[in-house]
């Protein structure tokens, strides 16, 4: 079994976010892998080592990424590439694009990734992908079982679970839950050293610059505005709701 993860480096959790300039500022950051999509690197060294084959976790992303890779690597997948070009920007439309070329070029049973990024929340990538490659695709999976040519999902439906079979290859996106994403250790950082680790453009994937005008912008950037202090309303039931209504009204103006 060939599998492809997709995998994105964001900030640490952790992170205090800073803007400067109307942008994150990245001075001093802690960069990882995106934690679903460590969810997928799992998952997919699970179906590896039960049926064999090969993982590629493939990323679209600066040269820090190959970082967030090289971790990968270490975890247990077989190989590695990172599509960097200054021309790729971070549009969803785009780094699909370049993902689904990749993948387009390789037979691939399955494809993992996680069901979003903690940094921009967009889940289009994995499911773009697959709508590119005209793949059958499930999202927020929790359980994955393949068999043979077809393969059996479980997915979080807003606090219910949906059972979805498809026909292989296809595209999962990974939800928290699905597994329990191993550390890696020194023996798997001194392999990882030595795995196939690749690096593509553009011109390597046949794509222009014209194919991957982004379609989307981001205006703005602001963090939210800071929390005030909570206000205890006195008095009557009748007066504290007379005096809520009239404060909804005229200083949060959200009646």
């Amino acid at each position: 079994m060939n599998i492809c993860v997709l995998l994105k480096q964001t900030f640490d959790t952790e992170e205090k976010v800073v803007l400067r300039d109307g942008a994150v500022s990245e001075d001093g950051v802690k960069f990882v892998i995106n934690p679903y999509d460590e969810y997928a690197v799992e998952e997919a060294i699970l179906l590896r080592d039960k049926a064999g084959g090969t993982i590629v976790v493939v990323s679209v992303g600066p040269e820090r990424t190959a970082e967030a890779l090289r971790t990968a690597l270490a975890m247990g997948a077989d190989e590695a590439v990172l599509i960097a070009n200054e021309r790729i920007g971070g549009d969803e439309h785009a780094v699909s694009k370049a993902l689904a070329s990749y993948i387009g070029r390789h037979s691939f049973d399955v494809v993992l990734g996680g069901n979003f990024s903690v940094d921009n929340g967009a889940g289009q990538v994995a499911v773009r992908v697959a709508e590119l490659l005209g793949m059958p695709h499930v999202s927020s999976v929790t359980k994955l079982t393949v068999d043979g040519a077809s393969a059996t999902a479980l997915r979080d439906a807003e606090g219910d679970t949906e059972t979805v079979e498809v026909r292989l290859p296809a595209v999962f996106t990974a939800q928290q839950g699905l597994n329990e994403p191993r550390y890696p250790s020194l023996p798997g950082i001194m392999k990882a050293k030595k795995k196939p680790f690749a690096q593509l453009t553009l011109d390597d994937l046949g794509l222009s610059e014209a194919e991957l005008e982004p379609r989307t912008a981001r205006e703005q950037l602001s963090l939210p505005p800071q929390r005030q202090a909570g206000r205890l309303l006195k008095g009557s039931a009748a007066e504290q709701a007379a005096e809520l209504v009239h404060l909804l009204r005229t200083e949060s103006k959200v009646i």
